[in-house]
């Protein structure tokens, strides 16, 4: 029978998550310079519009349609049979639909984060068409092999109770091969752009924050005791990394910083979700203090030493925070948090380490693969990257004919 705490919880959590991608905008956007801000947030916008058309008549079908093999079963294509009664396979207590677009808003974030590596240098066009092709053939299946009925992931045990493989490492692998193929931003050489909008960085990090209660609690899809441990650890992971990337700046460069401590808080944010059902707030700690040290050394040490222009660091924070989140997963998961779950290598269970590390393996070589044969042929027929008179005048001007702000400095 539809519980209608559950069904209450499920639609708020799916507003919060839905949230998370103007959030994203802000934080994006503030990061990038001035004359390319609306084209981040023209590109976070439209993908609102764009996946959740797309998700009612392909993606959710693809993703989540019981089915053995490479996508979910066609028969909920247009949402044909998705009514309002419950589908018990994925959640006995509320509406099929309820939760259809919960899922959805995490289809619209996930491309919307590969954003952060080729922001400032690609066509708007060749940007939809790509968006396109890789929700449908990488965060399709993707989804459907982890979290879909048949899927093969789940079958084996594989754990991501919201998101470390399907939304962090997928974007953050997809990043990380689109900021390598598209190449440098042109004045990269000369110098490296600062923020231009700190205050919009802060306060995308704050909506992210509030809206990760969604993402995480949400992926419970119930009202109970398991949506109050995905919360309390969420919020516990993101304070201790936010905490730790601050006192690593303080001992590494003599100052902390806001940047930092933003950074450090979306990084504890991605490594805690696909672990906030299995583990405990103590182990969310540990998580979060250590996955500010990974992610610094990534931003701060390997990307200029392999001298990729990952823009907004979306390999840098996103997959290698979701590399560790998936990873401990599978060391602090602890069926004392979660019956439904397993127990992880500290807690008597080497297998379900080697179950995360194969995860974690499948979706690096998966998406890196597809994102770049469907990066290939976007290129080939539209032509992925502005020109570099483009490129200098500013995506706001070139691309949608608008400027952000009419008084300069």
């Amino acid at each position: 029978m539809i519980n209608a705490g559950d069904t209450a919880w499920v639609l708020i959590s799916s507003a919060l998550v839905l949230l998370m991608t103007p959030a994203l905008a802000f934080f994006y956007g503030g990061m990038v310079r001035r004359k390319n801000v609306l084209s981040v947030l023209m590109q976070c916008f439209i993908i609102m519009c764009v996946l959740s058309i797309h998700w009612v008549l392909i993606g959710y079908s693809i993703s989540f349609a019981p089915a053995k093999g490479f996508w979910g079963g066609l028969q909920w294509l247009g949402l044909r049979g998705v009514g309002l009664e419950p589908y018990t396979d994925y959640a006995g207590t509320i509406p099929h639909q309820a939760f259809m677009i919960f899922q959805g808003m995490f289809a619209i974030i996930t491309p919307a984060l590969i954003i952060g590596a080729f922001a400032e240098r690609m066509k708007f066009s060749a940007f939809l068409v790509f968006t396109l092709l890789w929700a449908t053939f990488v965060y399709g299946p993707l989804a459907h092999w982890v979290w879909g009925m048949g899927g093969w992931l789940r079958n084996i045990g594989a754990l991501d109770f919201a998101g470390g493989t399907v939304v962090h490492i997928n974007a953050g692998i997809a990043a990380l091969v689109t900021a390598i193929i598209l190449g440098k931003r042109t004045t990269l050489n000369n110098h490296i752009p600062s923020p231009h909008n700190m205050p919009f960085v802060v306060l995308g990090t704050g909506l992210l924050w509030f809206g990760w209660f969604g993402f995480n609690a949400g992926s419970a899809l119930a009202a109970n005791g398991l949506a109050v441990n995905a919360f309390v650890v969420t919020n516990t992971a993101a304070a201790a990394a936010g905490l730790s990337w601050a006192l690593i700046e303080w001992i590494h460069n003599g100052k902390p910083t806001i940047f930092g401590v933003c950074s450090g808080a979306v990084a504890g944010l991605v490594a805690i979700t696909p672990a906030a059902g299995f583990v405990n707030a103590i182990s969310a700690i540990v998580i979060g203090l250590l996955v500010s040290v990974f992610c610094f050394i990534a931003v701060t040490v390997v990307k200029p030493k392999f001298g990729y222009d990952d823009s907004l660091d979306a390999f840098g924070v996103h997959c290698v925070g979701g590399i560790w989140g998936a990873l401990a997963t599978g060391l602090f998961a602890s069926k004392a948090v979660n019956a439904a779950g397993a127990d992880g290598l500290f807690f008597g269970n080497p297998k379900q380490f080697l179950v995360q590390l194969l995860a974690v393996g499948v979706t690096i070589v998966y998406t890196g693969i597809v994102t770049l044969v469907i990066y290939k042929i976007v290129d080939l027929f539209i032509g992925v990257r502005v020109d570099e008179k483009s490129e200098a005048m500013g995506l706001d001007l070139t691309q949608h004919h608008e400027r952000a702000y009419t008084v300069l400095e």
